[in-house]
């Protein structure tokens, strides 16, 4: 395939992030990240560094997609501030923790371990688990361990966190509209750290093809963000007219393949 039929692809990946991002409220690197993977074969990318490349090229990418939609929750008054604050110190630290960890695990391992998030986050939209409120929004110090959590594990599986941040911040009694627009504009800060934690991780790595920066693959990352923000809008009026429960259950479907093509490969 020539790099403009791969360019194409990534305009058409960024359309379809998008709309999964705005019909299920939940960010688009758990698409982008495995079709990227898959995608690179085509432009001679070493396996062992593909999953590298999709993690920090997804991240370069939310930081992009996620200032629209803080600027949307915070006009709709559903981002907690006094929340965000504190979780971002740990976001920070626990982004380019993770992705020093990320860059420690071979490709293959790499792809395991996103195979089986794929399939967790599966189970949880067809089963419909999640966590009941059950304590108080804890102090300064609580929120930045929680939130170097969520750091770390957003950089490995290259996601904006809110599969995570969500959950969390509801089991805390924060109530649902707020716990998505804090968990979006977290988002930025996981993207911003990830993406220059794989930029330096990434570093004139011998494997790297053309255009890249870091483990950031240019190419990519204009073609997600040029479609991605305007979909995004189109997904989310569509999540108001189409059966939403069918269609997660659809997407779950789809991540269980995905997954599985992960961990049996």
């Amino acid at each position: 395939m020539t790099l403009f039929g791969v360019f194409i692809l990534y305009l058409l990946l960024g359309a379809l992030a998008g709309t999964m991002a705005g019909l299920f409220g939940i960010g688009g690197g758990l698409v982008i990240v495995p079709v990227l993977i898959f995608s690179f074969g085509f432009v001679g990318v070493s396996p062992e560094i593909a999953a590298h490349l999709a993690i920090g090229t997804s991240l370069a990418t939310i930081v992009f997609t996620s200032i629209s939609s803080i600027r949307t929750h915070h006009q709709h008054q559903a981002v907690r501030w006094e929340l965000f604050r504190p979780l971002t110190v740990g976001i920070v630290g626990g982004a380019v923790v993770g992705a020093w960890t990320a860059s420690l695990l071979s490709g293959p391992a790499l792809e395991t371990i996103i195979g089986a998030f794929a399939i967790l986050v599966a189970l949880k939209m067809i089963l419909e688990v999640n966590p009941k409120p059950g304590r108080d929004v804890p102090g300064t110090t609580g929120l930045g361990v929680a939130g170097g959590f969520i750091g770390w594990a957003s950089a490995i599986f290259g996601i904006g966190g809110g599969t995570i941040s969500v959950p969390y911040l509801t089991w805390c009694n924060v109530k649902m509209q707020q716990a998505v627009g804090t968990s979006a504009a977290l988002g930025l800060p996981i993207a911003l750290a990830g993406a220059a934690a794989n930029i330096w991780t990434g570093w004139e790595h011998p494997g790297l093809p053309e255009m890249s920066f870091g483990f950031i693959y240019l190419p990519a990352l204009i073609g997600i963000v040029v479609t991605s923000v305007f979909f995004a809008r189109i997904g989310a009026k569509l999540a108001h007219k189409l059966d939403g429960r069918l269609l997660k259950r659809i997407f779950a479907i789809v991540l269980i393949i995905v997954g599985l093509r992960f961990l049996l490969s």
